[in-house]
């Protein structure tokens, strides 16, 4: 049996997965008073790291009616002990003269460095979502790692792209164009292919020659690229990308999209006009949703924005700019978007009022969703009734929330989640199609 580890949780991991003290297995979870002062300070927040915070709390209060939390408390059958404890607790213990006890960081470094002291058979890890707080514990001797258990994936160049290239003979590429069913068996593809993954064929003899391609299963033939525009909004696909974005989008069959890209890959503007599409539309043939609505989230999320003056549509003005901005460039005149507004074909939400809600018969468009959790997303989408399509858009390369990174984030879990349904699709866009000038900037700054 492998030696039992000392586990130091910093706050950042509970206001992250309040459950997380039963990850570790038959290991021993050490919980710093300094932490529970710092959980007990986000409880009333909004959101989910309030609603963490206040589930963490219970845990504990349900473990307190088991046992002393100061002498520990099985967490279970074949699990470790959770105690709760100061670093002061510990007698003759010498800490790094360089930490502040008046930082909270430090005294959570220093009940770990109490703990490590004083128990030198076992490894002591501090296990925090803080880089900072990692590298300090580096430096003075203490093992620290980050909380995977939330991460879809290890690293953002893992996360699945929506796209492959596959080499295939000449003649194939031209039984494609003439419309015959073309097949492609498993033992001649790398990797794995997903429902919805588009493929781009190239010829083994001419790598100029392809064709664009859309898989479903191995059992049916690739299907066309059927959308490549959206003809009210004159929106034309610049590159292959907006291509698959674009046929996603005006697919009712696909429930759920997700659009990863760049600031001016042109992410958000195709799923807006696709949206418009498909409820406003001229041809009454696509119009299959009864309005659009769209969202994003405010930093940070759930925070309350009384602060603000005026009515809720005036203190969410600075945060929808973006989409209104996209809204105004596509319909042109200000008149059309505010009857439209009006009329309820057209929502801006804040997403917090979205959450609450159960909703059919509607396209909606969740901007910036990098900067939800997973817990958030699963809440957005579990939301979702019947006729009701998701798009999901974003960067996890640019992550303004402080409990998420580019492999923790709620975008990169339902990519990663749903990937293998056929009611699902993604893209990655590589090449921002905004101006010249932001492309630049997005590669060179």
């Amino acid at each position: 049996m492998p030696t039992k580890k000392n586990y130091v949780l910093d706050t950042s991991v509970y206001l992250t997965e309040a459950s997380s003290i039963f990850k570790f297995e038959n290991n021993d979870i050490f919980v710093p008073l300094k932490v529970l002062e710092e959980v007990d300070g986000h409880k009333k927040r909004q959101d989910s790291v309030g609603s963490n915070a206040r589930h963490f709390i219970r845990i504990l209060d349900e473990l307190r009616s088991k046992g002393s939390l100061e002498k520990g408390v099985r967490l279970g059958k074949g699990m470790g002990v959770l105690r709760v404890m100061s670093y002061s607790s510990l007698e003759n213990v010498i800490f790094p003269p360089d930490l502040d006890m008046r930082l909270p960081d430090h005294t959570i470094i220093a009940t770990a460095k109490a703990i490590q002291m004083a128990d030198s058979k076992r490894k002591t890890i501090v296990v925090s979502r803080d880089i900072n707080m990692r590298v300090i514990c580096d430096s003075i001797g203490l093992l620290a790692q980050d909380y995977t258990s939330e991460k879809a994936v290890t690293s953002s160049e893992e996360l699945y792209n929506g796209f492959v290239v596959q080499p295939v003979d000449d003649q194939i590429i031209d039984r494609y164009y003439a419309g015959e069913d073309i097949f492609i068996d498993e033992e001649d593809i790398e990797g794995q292919w997903y429902p919805n993954q588009y493929i781009m064929l190239v010829s083994n003899e001419n790598d100029k020659k392809s064709a664009l391609a859309r898989f479903k299963c191995h059992h049916e033939p690739l299907s066309n690229v059927i959308h490549k525009n959206i003809p009210d909004w004159k929106i034309d696909a610049r590159n292959k990308e907006q291509a698959f974005a674009i046929d996603m989008l005006m697919d009712p069959d696909i429930k759920i999209v997700s659009l990863v890209g760049r600031a001016g890959s042109g992410k958000t503007l195709m799923a807006i006009a696709a949206g418009l599409q498909q409820t406003i539309g001229l041809r009454n043939e696509n119009n299959h949703y009864d309005r659009m609505i769209v969202s994003r989230p405010v930093q940070p999320l759930g925070k309350d924005i009384g602060f603000l003056p005026g009515t809720m549509e005036e203190k969410m003005l600075p945060w929808l700019m973006p989409i209104q901005d996209n809204l105004k460039f596509l319909m042109g005149d200000r008149t059309s978007l505010e009857m439209y507004m009006e009329k309820g074909k057209i929502e801006l939400e804040a997403l917090t009022y979205i959450r609450g809600r159960s909703i059919a018969n509607a396209f909606i468009i969740i901007d910036e969703a990098q900067n939800l959790t997973k817990h958030e997303v699963k809440t957005i989408i579990t939301r979702i009734g019947e006729g009701t399509k998701i798009i999901l858009t974003g960067d996890v390369e640019q992550i303004d929330n402080v409990y998420v990174n580019e492999t923790s984030n709620g975008l990169a879990h339902a990519i990663e989640k749903f990937k293998e349904y056929r009611i699902a699709g993604h893209v990655t866009f590589r090449k921002g199609e905004r101006s010249e000038l932001a492309t630049l900037a997005s590669k060179v700054l």
